[in-house]
């Protein structure tokens, strides 16, 4: 249980902000949260202006009416710590928080975000702000968990000003403790490079040509460090004042910048923010779905909470079109399916002015009662209290994708034989378990493998001895191993291992390649499983592999190397470890694919038709079987020997049910 202040109900609701609105509204907001069934709001993420209008002074009295007001109405608070925009007194008198680009730009106040995360002058002032409230509203009876800063590095990524090149020299020091450690590590004999003194050392801005690749990924890391430094330093305050209250920050999904594996220790519970575009749904849910395992996957023993979507449109897209009826019920339910406890929304009331004031609200612009989208949350929020009974219940699988954000940063650095889009192709192959209602969770090479069957490891480019050890061993000990193409080639310090990739691999995967043919946009190949008539179309890549112990399941059938293994399969210890050197066309991906998951004898829950999603959740004491029509046609779903309750509608499911479109069931099962 994530919130046990909300007494096992799933936390609904969404970011409120009355600061833009005159307290006359109040009262009619919390009227319309309690018709909606809210019970959640998270308030002050961009109120620091408000708080603190000028350096010495704060007001805090308009905070203290809205979540009294919340209170009395018995709807709780997730309350933000106000610090992810800085106010304009603070930049205007002192410019050095402000970030400068890699082009060495300063950029200015006017949207979001606007510091450096190593700026000391904004250290000090948010800490200032979040001890203030902290000690404030610890025993606020409102008050339900804590919301550090908002989605960091969202618009600055990174930061090359003064105080950012200070910390990042610090930060070199702390690692190499040496500059001779350093200069090896990052190979400066190279273009003559050599550093002789810490101050010669800068952050890798714009350059001639291609920048130092360990210098660009120490970069990044210290990036990553920096900012969860600024996480680290507001949550220290928070604990102080109120241990019992759980923590968070509202992650993004695949995003680059942050490697937020990292982070899930420091969070309570893991929150995030999802926004597929609904004008192709069906890519819709398939990256909704992959961004709910990742992030469930970060903190697996505890449910995650959907912290933003959006009721129907955004505003930020060239074509911003709304989500048709019934589409944001369906994807705030997949998110309860794949393991979340909380169900939010940016924002609660549409904003008049800014920015954002075409992203769609919980409220829209039109009168309640003429809103179909409040219709729709109206409708959601009774259904979810329905839902009480499943939170603190978790997703278990048997299938893993290897996923690593510093291979990902590695792998897309400058000067590399061809581009790889690293998530796209982690993404492309979680889509095909999807599409078989085959649930994958997303785990770190170095992670205890022993409770999967299967192991999926996409270009995992940069991969230390230990890390390719400990995907050897799960292997040698009974496990499946899948990887894929420009895998194993560089160490933690892009260091290239030499004598055949995929270097640590090379035992278990029975091959080794001797060189990369990458092709260019438009181009392509063929290749051919065994004695198959048909040949399946690859692109993107080609490895040329030589079999050091595996067999060659596919051949290609074109270019000079021609009759060479386009896909593999080794038998090495207890398991088996496939190689699969392109990318193939989604015919020639499902055969592969299809072995696999035969061999390790893998099923879903449940045969259903196409387009119908299927999940499970496991209570101590019971299973709670999900399922979603994605489709515009009704689904005969057939249970078998499955029966049960469902927990919306009340009525008992067994034999043949059919799912009505953009409908959803939810049966309570025996554990077993």
């Amino acid at each position: 249980m994530i919130f046990p202040r909300l007494r096992n109900a799933i936390a609904f609701g969404g970011d409120y902000n009355p600061e833009q609105w005159p307290e006359s509204v109040w009262q009619e907001d919390v009227r319309l949260m309690r018709e909606a069934g809210v019970n959640l709001v998270t308030v002050g993420v961009f109120s620091w202006a408000r708080l603190q209008p000028s350096e010495k002074r704060f007001e805090f009295g308009w905070l203290d009416r809205v979540l009294d007001l919340l209170a009395a109405n018995q709807i709780g608070v997730c309350l933000a710590t106000a610090t992810a925009s800085p106010p304009p007194w603070l930049t205007a008198r002192y410019p050095e928080v402000l970030p400068v680009t890699a082009d060495g730009v300063r950029l200015q106040v006017g949207a979001r975000q606007n510091y450096s995360p190593s700026s000391r002058v904004y250290r000090k002032f948010a800490s200032a702000l979040v001890t203030k409230m902290a000690r404030r509203y610890a025993r606020h009876p409102a008050l339900v968990t804590w919301h550090i800063n908002n989605e960091y590095a969202c618009h600055v990524p990174e930061c090359h000003g003064p105080d950012s090149t200070r910390a990042f020299r610090a930060w070199l020091k702390k690692k190499y403790g040496s500059l001779a450690a350093l200069n090896n590590a990052w190979g400066t004999a190279f273009w003559s490079q050599g550093y002789g003194q810490w101050e010669e050392i800068f952050t890798p801005s714009r350059a001639p040509y291609h920048s130092n690749p360990t210098q660009c990924l120490d970069f990044k890391r210290f990036t990553n460090d920096a900012f969860l430094e600024l996480y680290d330093l507001e949550l220290a305050i928070l604990r102080r004042a109120t241990p019992d209250i759980p923590v968070t920050t509202n992650f993004m999904g695949f995003f680059k910048a942050l490697d937020y594996r990292s982070w899930s220790s420091r969070l309570d519970y893991v929150s995030w923010d999802s926004y597929p575009d609904p004008s192709d749904e069906s890519a819709a849910r398939r990256a909704a779905a992959a961004g709910h395992d990742l992030m469930r996957s970060l903190k697996p023993d505890r449910p995650f909470v959907l912290m933003e979507q959006a009721a129907s449109a955004v505003n930020w897209r060239p074509v911003n079109m709304p989500k048709r009826p019934g589409v944001m019920r369906l994807q705030s339910l997949q998110a309860v399916a794949r393991g979340g406890d909380g169900v939010m929304f940016f924002q609660w009331r549409a904003s008049r002015a800014g920015a954002e004031k075409y992203h769609s609200g919980m409220l829209q612009h039109v009168a309640a009662e003429d809103s179909r989208v409040f219709a729709e949350v109206k409708a959601l929020g009774s259904e979810l209290k329905k839902l009480g009974v499943v939170t603190g219940s978790l997703v278990r699988n048997r299938v893993a994708i290897a996923f690593d954000w510093h291979a990902w940063w590695a792998v897309e650095l400058e000067s590399k034989p061809g581009r790889i889009d690293y998530a796209a192709w982690a993404q492309q192959l979680h889509a095909w378990f999807y599409a078989q209602n085959l649930g994958v969770d997303f785990v770190h090479p170095s992670a205890d493998l022993s409770r999967y069957e299967l192991v999926v490891a996409p270009a995992l480019y940069l991969l230390n001895e230990k890390d390719g050890g400990n995907l050897q061993s799960f292997v040698e000990r009974g496990g499946t191993l899948l990887a894929t193409y420009f895998s194993g080639v560089v160490d933690e310090m892009e260091h290239a291992v030499c004598g055949g990739y995929p270097a640590y691999l090379r035992q278990a995967l029975g091959l080794w390649v001797e060189e990369w043919v990458p092709y260019p946009e438009g181009r392509s190949n063929r290749f051919r499983f065994g004695r198959a008539r048909a040949d399946h179309r690859c692109d993107h890549w080609c490895d040329l592999v030589h079999l050091d112990g595996a067999q060659a399941l596919a051949v290609f059938t074109g270019d000079y190397f021609a009759g060479r293994p386009a896909a593999t399969r080794h038998h090495y210890g207890k398991g088996a470890a496939y190689y699969l050197a392109t990318r193939p066309d989604a015919a020639g991906l499902d055969v592969l694919l299809s072995q696999v998951i035969k061999e390790v004898r893998l099923a879903p829950p449940l045969r259903v038709p196409a387009g119908v999603e299927v999940t499970v959740r496991e209570a101590a004491d019971a299973q709670f079987l999900f399922l979603l029509n994605h489709t515009n046609e009704p689904a005969k779903i057939a249970l078998g020997l499955t029966r049960g309750h469902d927990l919306i509608t009340g009525r008992l499911l067994s034999g043949t049910v059919q799912l009505p479109p953009c409908d959803v069931q939810v049966m309570r099962l025996p554990l077993k």
